[in-house]
C-alpha cells in the first residue's frame, strides 16, 4: 500500500492485541496538559515578540524596523519545526511515543527558561539577538516534534468511534496556553506596570522563567502512561522482519502527497492562528494604539471561544468526518480575511474584539479535526513522521511568511494586502483539502 485511498483504509485491521492498563481519558488529559505547557512556552515568545523585544533586543532599529526584527526571530521556530519533526519523528516511530514527547517537553523548557535569563542588548550587544535566534530555534525544535506525537498518543487509545472527540483535548492545548500566556504578562505589567522601565529590564521574564514549574507538571503526567498498545504491536511485528528505511525517507516514499497536501490544508489554520495572536497582539497596540492590558484580555476572550470551536468541531467530525469541517472553516476564511484589516481599522475597541474572536474560531473549526485526521492518514511505521512533517510544513507556509510579511506589506501596500494573502492562502488549504481523502472510518493498527 503506498496511499491512503478510500478502499484500503477501511481495510486495516484494527485491533491491538493487549488491553492497555493506561486509560485513554487519563492519556487524553496527559496529551492536554502537555500540548498546553509546550505551547504557552511558544506563545510567550509571540506575546513578548509583540510587546517588548523590539525595544530589548533590537532597540537600535526603531519602532517598524524593530517589529520585523522581532518577528523574523519568531519565525525561526517554524523553520525549526520540520527539522523537529524528522528527528522526533524518527526516534518516536523507533522508540516509543511517550519517550520522545518527554524529550520534547524537557528542550522546549530549558529553552523557553533561558529566554528569561537572557540579558538584552544595552547590556551584551549583538550577542543577545544571536542568542535569542538558537534559543528560539530550540523552542520551534521541540514543537516540530511535540503536536504530532501528542496526537498521536491519544489517537492512537481512543476508540474508533471517538476519536475526534478524543483527539480533541491535545488541541486544546494552544487554546489554554494562549489564556495562561496572556494572563501572566497581564499579571505582571499590573505588578511592575504597563510602560516603565521595571517591566522591560525584568516583568517581561517571569512568564518565561515560571515554565520551569509547568515542565515539572508535565513530566510528571507524561512519565505516568504508557506506550500506545497500538505501537508496541507494530514494534513487536517489524522485530520479526528486516529494519527498514528511515522513517522520513518511507514517509516521503510510500506517502508523499499525503504530506504535500496536509501541509496545502493546515496553512490557512497557522496563518489565521499566528495572525489572530501574536501579529493582531502586535497591530493593536503599535497601529491602533490600544493600551497593552485591553488588547491581551482582548486575547483571552478570543481563546475562550476558540477553546469552545476546537470542542465541538472536534466531536462534530465523528460525525459528518474531518475533511468537510476542515472546508467550511477554509471557505469561510476566504470572505473574511478580506474584510478583516477594514474592520479593525476602524479603530473600534468592539472591532477589534469582534476581528480577534472571529479569527480565532474560524481557526479552531479546522483545528478541531485535525489531531484526528494527521495520525488517520499515515501508516503506524512512519506515522510520527509522517503527521509531524505535514504539520509542521504548513506551519512554515502559513505561520512563519504571514507575520514576516505582514508589516512591511502594510507599509507598502496598506493593510488590505494582508488580507489578500491570508485569503489565497485559504484558497489553497481549501483546495488541497478537497483532494485529502475522508478517515473518519480508517482502522488505524
Amino acid at each position: 500500500m503506498t496511499t491512503v485511498s478510500p478502499d484500503d483504509a477501511t481495510a486495516r485491521v484494527a485491533a491491538p492485541p493487549t488491553t492497555p492498563r493506561t486509560s485513554v481519558r487519563k492519556v487524553a488529559v496527559a496529551s492536554g496538559i502537555g500540548t498546553t505547557i509546550e505551547f504557552y512556552d511558544f506563545f510567550i515568545y509571540g506575546t513578548a515578540a509583540a510587546l517588548v523585544f523590539p525595544t530589548v533586543f533590537f532597540p537600535a532599529l526603531g519602532a517598524t524596523a524593530g517589529t520585523v526584527a522581532s518577528f523574523a526571530t519568531f519565525a525561526v521556530a517554524f523553520i525549526a519545526r520540520p527539522a523537529g519533526a524528522v528527528l522526533f519523528g524518527h526516534f518516536g516511530d523507533r522508540i516509543g511515543r511517550k519517550k520522545t514527547l518527554i524529550s520534547t517537553l524537557l528542550l522546549m523548557g530549558v529553552s523557553t527558561f533561558v529566554i528569561g535569563l537572557l540579558p538584552g542588548a544595552d547590556t551584551i550587544g549583538v550577542a543577545a539577538p544571536i542568542i535569542l535566534v538558537v534559543l528560539r530555534f530550540g523552542q520551534g525544535f521541540a514543537v516540530g516534534g511535540e503536536w504530532a506525537g501528542a496526537t498521536l498518543l491519544t489517537a492512537e487509545y481512543a476508540p474508533a468511534k471517538r476519536r475526534g472527540f478524543y483527539g480533541m483535548f491535545p488541541q486544546l492545548g494552544p487554546s489554554a496556553a494562549f489564556i495562561l500566556s496572556s494572563a501572566t504578562f497581564l499579571v505582571t505589567g499590573a505588578v511592575f506596570g504597563d510602560t516603565n522601565e521595571t517591566f522591560l529590564n525584568y516583568g517581561w521574564r517571569i512568564p518565561f522563567l515560571f515554565s520551569a514549574v509547568l515542565v515539572l507538571i508535565g513530566l510528571y503526567m507524561r512519565l505516568a502512561i504508557e506506550e500506545t498498545p497500538i505501537f508496541r504491536a507494530d514494534q513487536a511485528a517489524a522485530a520479526q522482519k528486516a529494519p527498514g528505511r528511515l522513517p522520513v525517507l518511507e514517509a516521503w516514499h510510500v506517502q508523499k502527497r499525503e504530506v504535500l497536501l496536509a501541509a496545502g490544508a493546515l496553512a490557512s489554520l497557522f496563518s489565521l492562528f499566528y495572525m489572530g495572536t501574536a501579529y493582531l497582539t502586535s497591530y493593536g497596540t503599535k497601529t491602533l494604539g490600544f493600551d497593552r492590558p485591553f488588547v491581551l484580555w482582548t486575547g483571552i476572550v478570543g481563546a475562550v471561544i476558540f477553546g469552545i470551536t476546537i470542542a465541538l468541531s472536534a466531536t462534530f467530525s465523528d460525525r459528518v468526518g474531518r475533511r468537510r469541517v476542515i472546508m467550511v472553516s477554509c471557505a469561510v476564511a476566504v470572505p473574511w480575511s478580506l474584510v478583516l484589516f477594514p474592520l479593525l481599522d476602524t479603530g473600534s475597541s468592539t472591532a477589534y474584539v469582534v476581528a480577534m474572536c472571529v479569527t480565532l474560531s474560524i481557526f479552531g473549526i479546522a483545528y478541531g479535526p485535525t489531531g484526528a485526521m494527521l495520525p488517520e492518514l499515515f501508516q503506524t511505521r512512519f506515522r510520527y513522521t509522517g503527521a509531524g512533517l505535514g504539520y509542521n510544513l504548513a506551519g512554515v507556509l502559513g505561520g512563519a511568511i504571514p507575520p514576516l510579511l505582514a508589516a512591511p506589506l502594510t507599509a507598502e501596500f496598506g493593510s488590505i494586502a494582508v488580507g489578500v494573502m491570508l485569503a489565497l492562502l485559504s484558497v489553497l488549504s481549501l483546495f488541497c483539502t478537497r483532494a485529502l481523502v475522508e478517515t473518519r472510518n480508517v482502522n488505524m493498527a
